[in-house]
């Protein structure tokens, strides 16, 4: 629990003019799980951008007063932002829009660039000034600077790739044409579909195309660029193939939303497969299987059907808690996870609990949560964990803490079970997360250390 993802993008391309504002607000609201810190909007209207961004929600930025101050437009980007790179601050809101010699851009970008503070520190003893803390412009820099000498916006960003590394999944809006980015290692989910009035939507996850009645076409393929223009649709590929796909594993455990299917594989199937491994792999005798709201629902319901223990609704979820809550001071003497948390007693009193939840990071959360079962009065609770054990950082978008701050990093399996006041724990086998993505290459350096590129400065690399 409590770890968070960088961003979601989305992106509409019409030849005509429509509510592009409107549509990108509800694409955003489908993707708000990915990002709740910052959104943002430009729309494109005759080569003119218009755009409103800040912090907070998506409801929160947007009313409809400033969606009705949007022009109607054949073009727009979009983002929702949780920051992992670069601070918490409206400058860092995105996109990023850029006026250069030969136009302007916006860019949309999901993902953490793992050499940005190299290529930062080049472009600043070129001259290059930043606005903003974010690895961000540093992308929309290089391509910048590549676009003074190329025939074409989307040359400009095929040169640029050849600088980049790590995670990025881009949507960039020029002057003309809308285009789409996906690293060769494929870190990031990006796919596309259409309107039935002919409208191109591209987004992190295929949710927000079905949020906009979009119907999906197909997945980016890693190393992809893919251009929406005048022309029509054009695909480049002269970086496909040219690295490992690597695609984060943690896409099908956590971050995506159980409805979106990411390169050909359902999220909510891959949850729930997850469940069945852990039921195959640390059996127990016990009266019930609860997850942990939201995302131990769907594995709860795979152990429960591989197991033939009876599925249980064990939580009530406060919904009203969004970025905006308070988190109780220590003079308060409050538990925020009572708050955020019920569990409910007639589900559990008496009985052998086994609860499913995604992760276990620092540790702190799931004890909180395994001390509301016991006050329900539980039996036992047994904690499956629907990941393995986190052992070392991401620099590819994902917040997973420093190795010190990683209670897997210094304790042992049966010492975590001890901390959180578990009677068993069983976390998820290393060997078997292929399964989860259909036998396609995963990333899975935040559990193994095996990182697929080079890794930031004072890392040392496993």
């Amino acid at each position: 629990m409590s770890l968070h993802e960088e961003c979601g993008v989305f992106g509409i391309y019409s030849e005509k003019k429509t509510d592009v504002a409107s549509l990108s607000y509800y694409g955003l609201y489908a993707l708000q799980h990915r990002g709740q810190e910052s959104c943002g909007i430009v729309v494109n209207e005759d080569r003119e951008f218009y755009s409103h961004k800040d912090l907070g929600l998506v409801s929160e930025v947007f009313s409809q007063k400033i969606l009705e101050s949007l022009p109607h437009g054949n073009m727009a980007v979009s983002h929702v932002r949780y920051a992992t790179t670069g601070a918490v601050s409206r400058i860092n809101c995105q996109p990023i829009e850029v006026n250069h010699r030969k136009g302007r851009m916006a860019v949309a970008h999901n993902g953490n660039l793992s050499n940005a503070a190299k290529l930062r520190e080049a472009l600043e003893l070129k001259g290059a000034i930043f606005h903003t803390t974010s690895d961000t412009e540093t992308i929309a820099y290089i391509i910048t600077r590549e676009r003074l000498t190329s025939a074409s916006i989307e040359e400009a960003i095929e040169k640029a790739m050849d600088y980049l590394e790590g995670a990025y999944s881009l949507i960039i809006m020029s002057p003309q044409k809308l285009i789409c980015v996906r690293d060769p290692h494929g870190f990031r989910p990006l796919c596309y579909g259409r309107t039935a009035d002919g409208a191109y939507i591209a987004a992190s996850e295929s949710c927000a195309l079905h949020a906009v009645g979009a119907e999906f076409i197909r997945d980016i393929e890693p190393g992809e660029i893919l251009v929406f223009g005048n022309e029509g649709i054009k695909s480049i590929k002269t970086h496909v193939n040219t690295a490992e796909r690597n695609f984060c594993v943690f896409e099908y455990i956590y971050f995506s939303r159980p409805d979106s299917v990411i390169d050909g594989i359902s999220v909510h199937a891959s949850r729930v497969r997850a469940g069945e491994i852990l039921a195959e792999e640390y059996p127990v005798e016990a009266d019930t299987v609860i997850g942990a709201p939201d995302s131990g629902l769907d594995g709860a319901l795979g152990f429960s059907r591989k197991s033939g223990i009876p599925y249980g609704l064990g939580f009530i979820k406060n919904k009203y808690i969004g970025r905006t809550f308070i988190s109780p001071t220590k003079s308060a003497r409050v538990d925020g996870v009572r708050i955020k948390l019920a569990a409910l007693e007639e589900e559990v009193r008496g009985k052998r609990v086994v609860l499913i939840d995604d992760s276990i990071v620092r540790g702190t959360t799931m004890e909180r949560v395994v001390r509301l079962l016991r006050e329900a009065g539980a039996k036992e609770v047994h904690v499956r964990i629907s990941s393995p054990p986190f052992l070392h950082p991401c620099f590819y978008g994902t917040d997973v803490a420093s190795e010190e701050n990683l209670v897997a990093a210094r304790h042992t399996v049966d010492q975590i079970c001890d901390i959180i006041g578990a009677d068993s724990l069983g976390f998820f086998p290393k060997n078997r997360l292929g399964e989860l993505t259909g036998g396609k290459g995963y990333c899975s350096a935040c559990f193994d250390g095996r990182y697929p590129t080079s890794v930031p400065y004072g890392i040392t690399e496993k």
